[in-house]
């Protein structure tokens, strides 16, 4: 990936993705670091995705179009599929219902090393593998696969999908983060994966009736769909034990009840033939390495019991993992889609991995002592510096994790002795959990049962505000599952090999996820010996950069900084500094009436000029952004691109543009009509190449949505010419807001104990003379967390919301409502004409009080910034400028 700063968003070329440096590799190295048949898997599914998914079924293009293009909230938050799921659900669809590459051949077609073989592939059934880092979103990616799988089966006619999903976990503890999700369904009610009834004229909600199974916890299966979500040892072959003597002489002795309580065998149902067709999804599926494992060997011997009972096996089995890699380090080749660490860090969704630099590392060693607390002190020690750090900034918000690794359960147990009775701060928040070489905790006696159960749901619960525990201390704890957010330093003490079987990658992933939303830069700090640091950094190869900074000092990290309503200043009265806002109905409203009103014959619009086009012209097709601007040209040789799937395109565009959930199938053919006979200054012929061409030229969209967004404005977008008071919002009742650590100011006369500027000092120097000036009571800055916002009609004519910078309150009573601005951009004075609406509608509603408006330009301010004595000046000089 370049050093451009992309989005998790962006659409990302094939061509920018991230590659090893330019240098001759082995072929090794080729293997343990480029997935063989990603590239032109991605450079495929790039034309394809531009060609508006040519050739996918109905309910491809329905879903598609629902996920990716329609605006979505979750938790009262925006919410977007990042392009790393949709490129990941996009290959798996291309690949099984475009290209139905369903074995090996097939996917051999898209090696671009030269590498690839059979005998790379044992497998005999359709099998894709999505690699993805830790922390960016695979069960979305499942969830979305299981969907598709769902409605494709429904709505396509011999379709050769399944309602049938079985989602396998490698343990217990994956198996729990899983049922956070799955449990009730909650991620298909909760997320936006199944679009509304009506969408493209399907009962979407009402036909997913899919039947959930945890475990041996099965219900009766449903004909019309069932997601079973289990343990890999659930779906193991359940051979029968050789008889001994005695019962071979005797028989076998009559099962007792409590072998019978145990219900359906879930392994046995899914062999049987009331399984007619199942799609397998593998999380955490880094395991599936080997033929000989019992893992594959269980998923071989559905597929081929299946085949015997159905006439076919396996639909489709989709493996995730984040280390799709062999014990020698090579990647699985069967990896379809491929999102790396290194753009994963880049773009912000996981923390940034921080090492001690040099001259920190120089004053810890490893001591020439037989004890191993002794030995390893310093680093202990490090890391509790590090983190007390980070907790002393997070602690009212998150509990920061100290993550130590040993490498035998006596050292674990040691570790916690020591950190319990060194540091109060540690007494009885220590967690010890002894895992065995699966990364599983250890359960081989039975009378700890409980005790082992306690643990698991202390692990699960770490991120919890009322978890107890501050620190882990385990032993192989690395592999997967435990995919908690809060862990923020980790402290390596064990002495890594390429034996040990465990990557980089997994060790990182303990501590990659992130505590805070996308916005805030976190560091996941990282400590450990020189051979611990040594393998840590091992991952350089693959393109991660860590940065390294002065540790143990104090003051040196960077933490998100927490603001928060400032209680435990005793130098503020938090009441006398509080400001009370009103919270009103929006006055703009988009309705949305019937789409049939829109005349096609009479948009306004300037026609354009037919060109003509040399042959070779003629079979190329020019792609434009949203904004009718030229992205790039595709050329095409045979196959020849329909006008529909343009059409099509340009229908799509213009519901996205104007927010429009539904509406297609009216918009689509007033489009198609207004093309083929309005646009251009003579009728077109869609069937005619040179015609063809016209209608993918830059101006042709940019007309086209203009021409319909005007048209769509007049019809859905109202002043209800008045506004209601749906509730005061205390500026005290604020949760604290955590941003990314940066320079702040400390105000006086706020209710919050710091104060962030968005893009310059300006608001800073602002903030600071509101302070000086006598006749200022209280003051505060608008923010996320506060939220308050005022909608508003913008240039594009589309509704969407304003948000203020600052709240100040005069000591007369008056509440200023007020926005600093350095660089003016074209809504600024349609946002001004909405906000003096807004305090006029207040001032009608409100008995007392009065609230106005403040527009303050910088350039403006620091011509007046010496002649201002008090905020009454400002209120002079700014309410008179706003008037000119």
């Amino acid at each position: 990936m370049t050093d451009k700063n992309y989005s998790p968003y962006d659409i990302l070329e094939p061509e920018i993705r991230w590659r090893p440096e330019q240098q001759q590799l082995s072929l090794e190295e080729t293997q343990q670091l480029l997935p063989p048949l990603v590239q032109k898997i991605r450079e495929e599914v790039r034309d394809w995705r531009e060609h508006q998914y040519q050739g996918a079924s109905d309910t491809t293009k329905a879903l598609f179009d629902f996920w990716f293009n329609v605006d979505h909230e979750v938790d009262g938050q925006p919410f977007q599929f990042y392009f790393a799921q949709r490129e990941a659900i996009e290959s798996i669809i291309y690949l099984y219902e475009i290209k139905e590459a369903r074995d090996k051949y097939d996917l051999m077609r898209f090696d671009s090393s030269g590498l690839v073989s059979t005998g790379m592939m044992s497998e005999t059934w359709t099998r894709y593998v999505i690699k993805a880092a830790t922390g960016t979103g695979k069960t979305k990616v499942m969830s979305l696969a299981a969907v598709w799988s769902y409605f494709h089966r429904q709505y396509e006619p011999d379709s050769p999908m399944s309602t049938n999903i079985l989602i396998i976990a490698p343990n217990i503890i994956v198996l729990n983060r899983l049922m956070n999700d799955y449990g009730q369904l909650k991620i298909f009610r909760d997320e936006p994966f199944i679009p509304p009834n009506g969408f493209y004229n399907k009962n979407w909600v009402n036909d997913f009736q899919i039947t959930l199974h945890v475990q041996d916890d099965l219900k009766p299966l449903s004909k019309s769909g069932n997601l079973f979500l289990t343990n890999i040892h659930r779906v193991y072959l359940s051979e029968p034990a050789t008889p001994s003597r005695e019962e071979e002489f005797l028989g076998k002795k009559p099962t007792t009840s409590s072998d019978t309580n145990r219900g359906l065998d879930l392994g046995e149902v899914l062999r049987s033939d009331r399984i007619q067709d199942l799609l397998v999804l593998n999380d955490e599926a880094h395991h599936i390495h080997d033929d000989t494992l019992e893992w594959f060997k269980s998923i071989e011997d559905i597929n081929n019991k299946m085949k015997l009972k159905q006439g076919h096996g396996i639909t489709l089995q989709v493996d995730f993992t984040a280390t799709p890699k062999h014990n020698n380090g090579h990647i699985f080749v069967q990896t379809i889609s491929d999102y790396p660490l290194v753009e994963a860090i880049k773009q912000n969704l996981v923390k940034n991995p921080v090492l001690p630099d040099a001259e920190s590392r120089a004053k810890i060693s490893e001591k020439d002592s037989s004890e191993f607390i002794e030995r390893y002190q310093d680093y202990i020690h490090l890391g509790y510096l590090e983190w007390k750090e980070q907790y002393e900034e997070l602690k009212s918000e998150k509990t920061p994790i100290l993550f130590i690794m040993t490498t035998e359960t006596k050292e674990a147990d040691e570790v916690q002795k020591y950190l319990e009775t060194k540091y109060q701060v540690f007494r009885d928040s220590v967690l010890v959990i002894h895992t065995n070489r699966q990364g599983e905790i250890k359960e081989d006696v039975k009378s700890r049962q409980e005790e082992v159960e306690q643990l698991r749901q202390a692990a699960n619960d770490i991120d919890n505000p009322q978890s107890p525990y501050k620190v882990i201390v385990s032993v192989l704890m690395l592999r997967e599952g435990w995919d908690v957010k809060n862990v923020s330093t980790i402290v390596g003490l064990r002495p890594y090999s390429a034996e040990s079987q465990i990557l980089p990658e997994q060790t990182l992933g303990r501590g990659l996820r992130k505590m805070f939303p996308m916005d805030v830069k976190e560091e996941l700090v990282v400590i450990g010996t020189d051979a611990f640091i040594e393998f840590v950094e091992s991952i350089k190869t693959e393109g991660v950069e860590f940065q390294y900074r002065p540790m143990g000092g104090g003051g040196t990290g960077v933490s998100p900084l927490i603001i928060e309503v400032d209680w435990d200043n005793e130098d503020k009265n938090i009441s006398e500094l509080d400001i009370e806002l009103p919270i009103l109905t929006p006055r703009l409203q988009r309705r949305y009436k019937n789409l049939e009103l829109i005349d096609e014959t009479n948009l306004n619009f300037e026609p354009l000029n037919l060109r003509t086009f040399s042959q070779k012209e003629q079979h190329e097709i020019v792609f434009t952004d949203l904004d009718g601007e030229f992205s790039h040209k595709t050329t095409f040789e045979e196959t020849l691109p329909s006008y529909k799937n343009v059409i099509s395109f340009y229908t799509s565009n213009i519901l996205k543009i104007n927010h429009l959930v539904s509406g297609f199938n009216i918009l689509y053919p007033k489009v198609e009509w207004f093309i083929q006979h309005h646009l251009f200054r003579q009728k077109l012929d869609f069937e005619n190449l040179n015609d063809l061409r016209n209608i993918t030229e830059p101006l042709v969209p940019k007309t086209v949505y203009e021409a319909f967004k005007k048209a769509i404005d007049k019809l859905t977008v109202d002043d209800t010419e008045g506004a209601e008071i749906k509730r005061f919002q205390k500026l005290s009742d604020t949760k604290p807001q955590v941003v990314t650590n940066q320079k702040f100011y400390p105000p006086r006369k706020s209710v919050f104990d710091k104060l962030v500027s968005d893009n310059s000092d300006f608001e800073i120097e602002f903030a600071a003379r509101l302070d000086d000036f006598t006749d200022v009571t209280a003051f505060a800055k608008n923010s996320r967390k506060i939220d308050f916002k005022v909608e508003y009609q913008a240039d594009d004519n589309n509704i969407k919301n304003y948000y203020p910078d600052f709240f100040v309150k005069h000591e007369n009573g008056d509440i200023y409502i007020i926005e600093t601005k350095g660089r003016e951009d074209v809504d600024d004075r349609k946002k001004r004409q909405r906000l003096q609406m807004w305090c006029e509608d207040v001032n009608d509603l409100v008995e007392d009080g009065n609230y106005s408006p403040l527009y303050i330009k910088q350039s403006d301010w620091e011509v007046y910034n010496n002649k201002l004595t008090n905020f009454e000046s400002v209120i002079e000089i700014f309410s008179n400028s706003e008037k000119e």
